[in-house]
């Protein structure tokens, strides 16, 4: 992959973009494998490789400059905004999406926040695009100031935008690295991106996380619920499912299934919730709740658990219950091998019998891992 951005020292995010894609994957996996070193008996599965460029479903662009002249992107090295509305890593409809966002900036007198002064509105603008090209917008405001204007000269931005499904303001009053805050005011009557992947709609809300390789994670999940499906369990539970689509696949593929999501985030379960409503999914539930919290207080052993948690794992606790409960199998979908070998060191009994490199993350060092344990 060329990018004039890296060439010219401006980004320097993709830190593998100089080496061949065909040794990127090679070295995930070995990565990967070296991680597990001591598992014997891992059947290790080709790794899944992604498109090398054009493949980010979603933007988190810093706003730096002045409302006139906005500059969208990055903070450089220098604390200085880095314009990277043309990063060959977004999918085309985000890219699109960013020149008509800095003329609205512009329109609307949108100052971007100064972190320096302290003044200022505009934090970030992000953009999430949808398989079938719709996008989301939203607004991290440092206060509601600037509202009524946005919304004045919103349908300049709709049509400018005619792909705009969902905009919104986040309201984020903190002088920190915190990316949003709690506070999301909606500014269109729609407030759900349809995600369309594997023949199922994921409704996701403006607060609800996704994975931002969509092509890959259509992958992650097919490859997910294939191994759930040689199981055949009656029963599945998914802790930290998120907007709900391994559940949501699992539940899919055998209607007789009982399937329960468990995740923190309210809005993700309003997703989740939706989204099994709209495909007619009966037996898919989901909860509000802490996953830790959930398998501590719940008497039933599901056939099997799926885990999908953030970079940090599953952590000690959860780890220790997975090893007492008796669950006979757990999917472990990692965005880091080394805190799943931590994980895996607490719960022995369940041994990781097959596994697999998915390349969510092209031109950097990140890979998600899906792996299968079995109790021995």
């Amino acid at each position: 992959m060329q990018c004039s951005y890296y060439d010219a020292a401006l980004c320097r995010s993709c830190t593998l973009i100089e080496r061949p894609y065909a040794d990127q994957l090679a070295g995930k996996q070995a990565h990967a494998r070296a991680a597990l070193t001591g598992h014997d008996g891992v059947a290790w599965l080709p790794p899944h490789p992604s498109a090398e460029e054009q493949f980010r479903n979603k933007a988190k662009m810093v706003v730096t400059g002045s409302a006139v002249d906005p500059v969208i992107g990055i903070l450089g090295p220098d604390g200085e905004g880095v314009d990277l509305r043309w990063c060959g890593l977004h999918e085309p409809p985000v890219t699109a999406a960013l020149s008509p966002l800095a003329e609205f900036v512009a329109r609307a007198n949108l100052a971007p926040y100064d972190l320096r002064t302290r003044r200022g509105e505009l934090k970030y603008l992000l953009v999430t695009a949808s398989p079938d090209g719709e996008v989301m917008v939203r607004f991290v405001l440092r206060s509601t100031e600037a509202l009524a204007r946005i919304r004045k000269h919103l349908p300049a931005l709709q049509e400018a935008l005619p792909r705009l499904a969902v905009a919104s303001v986040n309201v984020q009053p903190e002088h920190s690295a915190v990316l949003e805050g709690p506070t999301e005011i909606p500014l269109t009557p729609a407030q759900t991106l349809r995600m369309a992947v594997n023949g199922l709609d994921l409704h996701l809300r403006p607060q609800s996380f996704f994975q931002t390789n969509t092509a890959v994670a259509a992958a992650l999940y097919r490859e997910a619920t294939d191994w759930i499906d040689e199981l055949a369990p009656s029963s599945v539970v998914d802790l930290y499912c998120g907007v709900g689509p391994f559940a949501l696949h699992a539940a899919a593929r055998d209607t007789e299934r009982r399937v329960l999501g468990v995740e923190t985030s309210a809005e993700a379960i309003a997703s989740a919730t939706h989204s099994a409503a709209d495909a007619g999914l009966a037996n898919a539930r989901f909860a509000v709740g802490d996953a830790t919290a959930f398998a501590a207080d719940d008497d039933g052993v599901p056939d099997v658990v799926i885990v999908n948690p953030p970079r940090r794992g599953i952590g000690p606790d959860l780890a220790a219950w997975l090893e007492r409960s008796g669950v006979r199998h757990v999917v472990y979908s990692s965005c880091s091998s080394a805190s799943l070998a931590r994980d895996l060191a607490v719960m022995p009994s369940l041994r990781p019998v097959r596994a697999r490199v998915l390349d969510m993350f092209p031109q950097t060092a990140h890979y998600e891992v899906l792996t299968l344990l079995e109790r021995g």
